[in-house]
């Protein structure tokens, strides 16, 4: 139970992040999930043949009108495409608004 409360806790920490990055135009800042630890059969992958994510979670958004994305969505968007920055020693994405594939 102690185990679940903390994943929520963090949860909670993660989505009420508040970032100091404001994306200009039709920009999104995204941050990256995390590479997979082990595959889907339980075997441990070592950091040289783990594979960069190309999802993450929204956490800034600049001047789109009528857009679907929001805050907080989850998102697929091509491997090489974005600015990567570092800010506050996290890693984050800032993307266009067309480079975006799909909202998970």
């Amino acid at each position: 139970m102690a185990q679940i409360m903390k994943c929520f806790s963090d949860n909670l920490k993660l989505r009420n992040m508040t970032i100091n990055i404001k994306p200009l135009g039709e920009r999104i800042v995204v941050k990256p999930q995390e590479a997979e630890e082990k595959t889907s059969s339980g075997i441990y992958l070592p950091d040289s043949s783990k594979e960069k994510q190309n999802k993450g979670e929204v956490v800034a958004i600049g001047k789109i009108e009528d857009s679907e994305i929001k805050v907080g969505d989850t998102v697929l968007y091509p491997k090489f495409s974005g600015t990567e920055i570092e800010y506050d020693d996290e890693v984050y994405i800032i993307l266009d608004k067309s480079d975006l594939l799909a909202i998970i």
